[in-house]
């Protein structure tokens, strides 16, 4: 396996520049949810020049490669990127800053794919050393409800055949570059929307004697959600509560007939998740009843938990160790963000991982979803090869 590490780490040396030029490219021309049409065509046009088997179109703009080894009949492992740029004006001064007004890659999907086509350039090069298939999944949408995923997964990326084990990475620009961070098990939350109507009687505020006032209802029923979180959850169970949006179209002095409450829910239990849905329904409404209102609620279901195989994500650890450094391969705490990965790990075992892109020296410290964003891009060095030797041992199978 020694012979097989150096080679990696050869090969991803020597593409790197061509690697971060694609990065590059990808950044300056970002585009949002289920647009990723341009995005596609680069991915489609990289592949077809390196000789790799591919198909477009999957769920709308995603793209699926596929690279056979010496004998199709092996194991296989399936390699996922996400696409998606987000609605967020740059503001970073780069020569390869965002050409495109209001949209960038402010949460590093461009790093992902570029760094899973150094992966995939990397294995079809080293495609007679090993049996099985890799299975190279450009998604759409990660970051727009429905997602990506679940439209991949029922248009056929994990079947025909069914991988073995799918890993995913993902910026951590909390973490430094050239190091990874790990978690098995539960590692982020499912996610839900939460939609509340609170309808009243409006009327002049100053005789609010004479109406059914839904501002007052709203601000009590957002309070009162707390209390599941604090007397309803298990506290060993992470669970958020949290609304950012009450639309109240009144004046200083009219009181209007609704309010409208926005927000979200998440947790890592997917029976307190159903759980915690008929608690909020039923104490919006009964409160709402019981202050002379009405409260409609509609919660749009998400994201599931992400839960990473720990029988998996073990072996990833040690291989990312041996191929990193153990003082390399951090452990990471569960995060209440989500991701539609999720979806996939709930088809087969799968292990998604943080990928650090952090420079202090150089500012590469702003967070993810900012207008400052951006990554070490040494990093990418990192991520293309190291997905590419978690294809090959999980290819070579779990006791290799």
């Amino acid at each position: 396996m020694e012979h097989i590490r150096h080679e990696i780490l050869k090969k991803s040396k020597a593409l790197f520049p061509e690697i971060v030029r694609i990065r590059r490219e990808i950044h300056m021309n970002p585009e949002l949810s289920f647009e990723e049409h341009g995005t596609a065509a680069l991915i489609a046009s990289l592949l077809k020049e390196w000789g790799i088997s591919h198909r477009t179109g999957i769920a709308g703009t995603g793209v699926v490669g596929d690279i056979t080894g010496s004998d199709p009949d092996g194991r296989v492992v399936a390699l996922r990127a996400d696409m998606d740029a987000l609605p967020i004006s740059e503001q970073n001064d780069v020569e390869y800053r965002s050409l495109v007004p209001g949209r960038m890659h402010a949460c590093g999907h461009d790093v992902h794919m570029a760094a899973l086509l150094g992966a995939a350039h990397i294995l079809h090069s080293l495609r007679g050393g090993f049996r099985g298939r890799v299975r190279l999944i450009f998604q759409p949408s990660e970051e727009k409800y429905p997602g990506g995923a679940k439209l991949m997964i029922r248009e056929g990326v994990l079947s025909d055949p069914v991988p073995d084990a799918i890993f995913g990475q993902h910026v951590y620009p909390e973490l430094d570059a050239g190091f990874v961070g790990m978690r098995p098990g539960n590692y982020m939350a499912s996610t839900d929307e939460i939609y509340l109507t609170v309808k009243g009687l409006g009327g002049h505020a100053a005789t609010p004697h004479l109406v059914v006032d839904p501002v007052l209802i709203a601000s009590h029923i957002i309070i009162a959600l707390q209390q599941i979180v604090s007397r309803h959850a298990n506290p060993v169970t992470p669970t958020v509560i949290s609304f950012g949006r009450v639309i109240a179209n009144g004046r200083t002095n009219v009181i209007p007939d609704e309010v409208r409450i926005e927000g979200i829910m998440r947790t890592f239990d997917e029976t307190w998740r159903e759980e915690m849905k008929r608690k909020i329904t039923r104490l919006a409404t009964g409160l709402a009843g019981s202050m002379g209102g009405d409260c409609e609620v509609f919660i749009d279901p998400g994201y599931p938990v992400l839960y990473n195989n720990p029988e998996l994500t073990k072996r990833v650890m040690d291989w990312a160790a041996e191929y990193l450094g153990a003082g390399k391969v951090a452990p990471l705490e569960m995060r209440t963000t989500a991701e539609d990965f999720a979806y996939y790990a709930l088809e087969v075992p799968g292990c998604f991982f943080r990928l650090g892109t952090r420079n202090t020296e150089k500012g590469f410290t702003s967070n993810l979803h900012t207008s400052t964003f951006d990554v070490d891009e040494s990093s990418l060095e990192t991520g293309m090869g190291l997905m590419a030797w978690l294809a090959w041992r999980e290819l070579m199978g779990p006791n290799a």
